[in-house]
């Protein structure tokens, strides 16, 4: 089983992932952050570092990918290959950060791989508003996030809209980020286990 979290940055990814491997068992998978290494030279310039960090994430997201299909143990993962291409790669290209010729490179490569891969079980996508998100960018404090510009964030949250909602072919339920605190109210994070029970075992008559 692979369940995926999905979100923009500063949705709680990472902490929703932890607590839902926790409840059920599952085997966490986070996304390498801290040692990219192209990741704060890119915050410092988008347009100059967003070809090499696009592709430095889509390598490691193939990577986990193959992993993950190697293995039978449950797995949930913070962020998979989908969203770094249909949500990042293509906010770069639409916001002019990434030519047509390395954007176009970057989907032939991302297309043969995707032939290797498959879609997860269920999607939980964490959906809030910028103020949110700029929120807790703040207060987790990292630095190369402090100069990350509203318009960038405003621009992944229509592109996560477009393609969760427009897009996405598996199974997936939304969860609103803004209204639920999940990681301090045991009734927020038991509302979401119950939807999640719903789409996976059908345990609980819940609508996504």
């Amino acid at each position: 089983m692979h369940i995926v979290v999905a979100g923009n940055i500063g949705s709680g990814k990472p902490t929703l992932t932890q607590m839902l491997s926790d409840h059920y068992g599952w085997s966490p998978q986070f996304e390498s952050v801290t040692y990219n290494p192209y990741l704060e030279d890119y915050y410092k310039d988008i347009a100059r570092w967003s070809f090499p960090m696009e592709v430095y994430f889509l390598k490691e997201r193939f990577r986990d990918m193959l992993q993950l299909q190697s293995t039978d143990t449950p797995v949930i993962q913070d962020r998979s290959i989908f969203e770094g291409v249909y949500i990042f790669a293509a906010n770069n290209h639409a916001q002019g950060n990434m030519s047509d010729r390395d954007f176009n490179t970057y989907m032939e490569l991302f297309q043969l791989m995707i032939t290797l891969t498959h879609k997860p079980d269920l999607m939980i996508y964490l959906r809030a508003t910028v103020s949110h998100l700029v929120s807790n960018i703040q207060q987790r404090g990292r630095d190369y996030e402090q100069s990350i510009h509203l318009d960038y964030l405003k621009g992944l949250n229509e592109a996560y809209e477009r393609f969760v909602f427009n897009d996405y072919p598996g199974r997936f339920i939304v969860i609103d980020k803004d209204n639920s605190d999940f990681l301090h109210n045991p009734r927020d994070f038991a509302a979401i286990t119950n939807r999640i029970d719903s789409e996976l075992f059908g345990l609980f008559n819940t609508p996504s």
